[in-house]
């Protein structure tokens, strides 16, 4: 990546992105927008009329009232999981349960649609944890000394020491019980005896 793109990244629309993309990390974003989109269709079906022809069929039933609220506490759940986070517990919990109750109130549901998408958005905002935190400095350091040559100080970077004849390793001590060197028998000749530890 050039300069020149790495400043545009930074400036104007990448900006505004970058922005977007923190915003959306810090809460259940996906699991508000599913349980929003359910409460759509939820409350849309039941006033909306099919022709089919010359004829009209009418969606609404009895309970086009109950409907309208259920659509519109899905909505208003959907938008509590974006803008209260510490309330997605709560907000997902009762997304499944209005979901449920919209199989027998709302036309199955919204035929399955708004059903099937407030289950799983109410399922996301339940099961969404916030991240830890990264440590930008001790990052930072390592990045520093492994761009300048110099070995890390971290122990997970470093290689293990290699084994050999002086420390005991797999040459220096092969013997295996009853068998020595001298022999010409070892731990690694296939013979079904292997050294504990």
């Amino acid at each position: 990546m050039s300069a020149d793109t790495q400043q545009r990244m930074t400036t104007g629309f990448g900006r505004k992105r970058q922005a977007f993309r923190n915003w959306r990390g810090q809460r259940p974003f996906w699991g508000g927008m599913l349980t929003l989109l359910a409460g759509i269709p939820i409350m849309y079906v039941p006033y909306q009329n099919l022709t089919l022809g010359s004829l009209t069929i009418r969606m609404s039933t009895t309970a086009g009232a109950g409907s309208l609220i259920i659509g519109v506490l899905l909505v208003v759940l959907g938008l509590t999981m974006w803008f209260q986070p510490h309330s997605r517990v709560f907000a997902g919990i009762a997304a499944i349960l209005l979901s449920l109750v919209s199989l027998v109130v709302s036309n199955f549901g919204a035929f399955l649609v708004g059903f099937l998408l407030g289950l799983i958005g109410g399922a996301l905002g339940v099961s969404w944890a916030p991240g830890k935190p990264v440590k930008a400095e001790a990052s930072g350091s390592r990045q520093t000394a492994r761009a300048a040559g110099a070995p890390a100080s971290d122990d997970t970077d470093a290689a293990p020491p290699a084994s050999g004849p002086a420390d005991g390793g797999p040459q220096g001590n092969t013997a295996v019980f009853e068998a020595s060197p001298q022999d010409g028998t070892d731990a690694y000749d296939g013979n079904g005896r292997h050294r504990a530890g």
